[in-house]
């Protein structure tokens, strides 16, 4: 597999980012391909416009069109944030988990910090200098050697995505921070210090939520369901408990939801998804049924779903 580790430009992506990049590749599909037309456009620096560019395909809003040399917006992309969006300026929490579940659980060339430490990273809190370690090993047994300030620069922007940079005064509005969005997940939190063995000097030590995590509905856990089985499982009649807790980019996984929880989910996950997918309790392989397409018109009607609740206050 390979994986990305730069072209975030060492900057996390920034509240008003995507809903600025949305409607600039709405307007003109081209205009990242001219950086100083971008950085017009988006009121920022070059380093920011390449940015922009890196987090709203990361988080997929938009994929990069070859044969056109511009960007074509995706179906998550135009029904979040385009014309009567689901959430075009990022107010409901819900949208945030999509964004996490998206970044998190890119198919194709991943960002190595996120399918690292949410998949392969065992205990639940780590230090800096745990991970870079870790890091270390890991690009080596890949015989992709890489440089101590690619490293640490990956996981600080990992860090930052999920962790304020700095701890917010009282009032302090969000949009205003140069704060990520998704740290209002509170997935990643700051869990005190430790001595580090060398020098014994003191370093942070952050935690994974390990809670069954509310926010993450019904409907939001069947759209992610469906997305996994669409992305990765795109032949398969059933998906067994394991594919959908355990596994590399799982929900479980990603989510950092543990097994009690997931069978919770799933015993109502009939219910749930108005039908569209079904739990069988076996005792010797729990498995999901699904009984709708894998196709956008499906897509559309359970991205639909999440937000229907917030139209019926």
């Amino acid at each position: 597999m390979r994986f990305r580790f730069s072209g975030h430009e060492s900057f996390p992506c920034r509240y008003p980012w995507l809903p600025k990049a949305y409607r600039a590749i709405e307007e003109d599909p081209l205009i990242f391909s001219d950086d100083d037309k971008a950085m017009v456009r988006l009121g920022v620096g070059k380093n920011m416009v390449r940015s922009i560019k890196f987090w709203v395909q990361a988080f997929g809003i938009a994929n990069y069109d070859s044969s056109a040399q511009g960007f074509e917006l995706t179906l998550f992309g135009r029904r979040i944030f385009g014309n009567r969006g689901l959430d075009p300026f990022l107010e409901d929490i819900k949208t945030l988990w999509l964004l996490h579940w998206k970044i998190a659980s890119i198919q194709d060339d991943p960002l190595f910090a996120w399918h690292f430490l949410l998949n392969q990273w065992i205990d639940p809190n780590f230090s800096k200098s745990e991970v870079i370690k870790a890091f270390t090993l890991e690009s080596e047994r890949m015989d992709r050697p890489l440089s101590t300030f690619t490293k640490e620069q990956h996981f600080d922007i990992f860090l930052h995505t999920y962790v304020p940079v700095k701890p917010r005064k009282g009032g302090e509005v969000l949009e205003d921070t140069l704060d990520c969005p998704l740290t209002e997940l509170q997935l990643v939190y700051n869990a005190g210090e430790r001595i580090m063995p060398e020098g014994g000097a003191r370093e942070p030590i952050y935690e994974f939520r390990q809670d069954g995590k509310y926010e993450i509905t019904g409907s939001l856990f069947t759209y992610c369901l469906f997305d996994f089985w669409k992305r990765y499982r795109s032949q398969e009649a059933t998906l067994s408990f394991r594919e959908i807790s355990a596994v590399p980019s799982s929900i479980g996984q990603i989510f950092k939801i543990g097994e009690a929880e997931i069978r919770s989910r799933l015993e109502n996950i009939q219910k749930d998804s108005g039908g569209a997918f079904e739990y069988i309790a076996s005792a010797a392989v729990p498995k999901v049924l699904k009984h709708i397409n894998l196709d956008e018109k499906s897509e559309r009607k359970l991205l639909a779903g999440i937000y229907e609740q917030n139209k019926n206050q």
